[in-house]
């Protein structure tokens, strides 16, 4: 393993970040209005897809990720860095009730016949993750590095307690936050939407969480939660969202959910098929996307598995994104971002309705995936959403959303013809 720290590159801009000196958060060189695609990708160095034993993916997979690579170019040992999150991991469980496992995929035949898909359907299970979705990977690589920043004494760490974390959100990934937060005894502020979830405002409330409610005010475009939030890192909170272009760490934690998509594929022995993905704001897709290429280019898949992220109709800022740039450079769309992302026109409704961000703040690295993957970009419309939710909960005993089971709408709305198929049900039915 290389002793140096891992760094980050901005894909818009080429700017280089080591994660020892500087925290790779917002790119340094992100200025307001230059119109370049801002967002911090991790290099991947001599990393290698060797999964470990481990059944918490921050062990199984550690040799993947940054801030395990940091912390031992820094000095700490492999033993510290099981025990940084094995002491996370005990929190968590009395936190939520549960740490950080590999979560279920399984082949879902009820629901394959029901919706008359061909090839086998696997469904990978979120729903059981800490605080019931996916989101909570995400700020557990933010945390861990943290964490890292303090165990091993550097400079970056110092003043670091005293900021407040911040994250917008309209329900899991603020829940997710405020798990992670309340485990590591770290101060949280939440900017969440008038109509968010009562049971998810009562909950974050229970875990100590500061809750701002941000109204949108007529004619204002973009969301205000995200502007309130963006508002309090310049004022010196700590971004502990899922939006990339505000800390690139955040998708990489997400990564681990593709890792093991990419073991259970592997182990199945067939052809990796085609992957479906709800997108709102975009990091997981782009999670995926990344964590995918990584283990097909290790070999560990036969190819890489063909990526179609899935929008709805009432908001489609992907889509519009992917008919735009069709057949152009993407290193280019990145110089000017304005032409092909911007957020969208009126408010935004679905009954899935943890995916209606008003941009896709990761467009460009699920874009680069679709196209590296031979995919495409599905707008389903909202009966299709509403069936999709209706056959999920009839045909399996998985308590999921209907943002949930949006990648099944997808399916729904285009079916796959040939191979397997593999879509996430994450987020649980509150």
């Amino acid at each position: 393993m290389s002793t140096s720290a891992p760094r980050f590159t901005c894909h818009g801009c080429g700017a280089r970040v080591s994660t020892d000196t500087s925290l790779p958060f917002a790119c340094p060189q992100a200025r307001p209005d230059d119109d370049i695609d801002h967002l911090l990708v991790p290099e991947e160095g001599d990393a290698v897809f060797a999964p470990g034993p481990e059944d918490d993916p921050f062990l199984r997979y550690r040799t993947l990720l940054s801030p395990y690579r940091l912390a031992r170019a820094a000095g700490l040992s492999d033993q510290a860095w099981v025990d940084l999150v094995g002491a996370l991991d005990r929190r968590l469980i009395a936190v939520d009730g549960k740490g950080f496992r590999v979560t279920p995929m399984t082949e879902q035949p009820a629901l394959a016949q029901a919706i008359g898909c061909a090839g086998p359907l696997w469904v990978k299970n979120e729903t059981g993750n800490v605080s019931g979705s996916h989101k909570a990977r995400h700020l557990m690589g933010v945390m861990l590095y943290l964490r890292v920043l303090a165990a091993a004494r550097l400079p970056l760490a110092e003043g670091l307690p005293a900021r407040r974390l911040a994250i917008a959100s309209c329900g899991n990934a603020a829940l997710a936050a405020a798990v992670v937060a309340r485990a590591a005894e770290w101060p949280l502020d939440v900017f969440i939407p008038p109509d968010a979830s009562p049971a998810v405002v009562a909950r974050l409330a229970d875990l100590g969480a500061g809750v701002t409610v941000c109204e949108r005010k007529p004619g204002e475009t973009g969301d205000p939660c995200v502007t309130a939030f963006r508002a309090a890192v310049r004022a010196g909170a700590l971004p502990f969202g899922v939006q990339g272009p505000d800390n690139g760490l955040a998708v990489e934690g997400a990564r681990t959910l593709a890792f093991e998509i990419a073991e259970m594929l592997a182990k199945a022995g067939r052809d990796p098929g085609t992957v479906l993905v709800q997108v709102g704001g975009g990091a997981l897709a782009s999670a995926l996307a990344q964590g995918l290429a990584i283990a097909a280019q290790a070999g560990a898949l036969a190819r890489l598995p063909r990526l179609v992220p899935v929008q709805t109709e009432g908001c489609a800022p992907l889509a519009r994104a992917f008919d735009k740039g069709a057949g152009l450079d993407l290193a280019a769309a990145a110089r000017t971002r304005s032409r092909f992302m911007w957020a969208w026109e009126t408010t935004p409704h679905s009954l899935a309705h943890g995916i209606l961000d008003d941009e896709t703040y990761d467009w460009l690295e699920i874009l680069k995936g679709v196209r590296a993957s031979g995919g495409e970009v599905v707008v389903v419309d909202e009966p299709t959403v509403v069936r999709a939710h209706r056959l999920a909960t009839a045909h399996t005993t998985i308590p999921v959303s209907a943002t949930g089971t949006a990648g099944l709408a997808g399916l729904l709305a285009k079916p796959v013809e040939l191979g397997p198929v593999t879509i996430l049900f994450s987020g649980a039915d509150r």
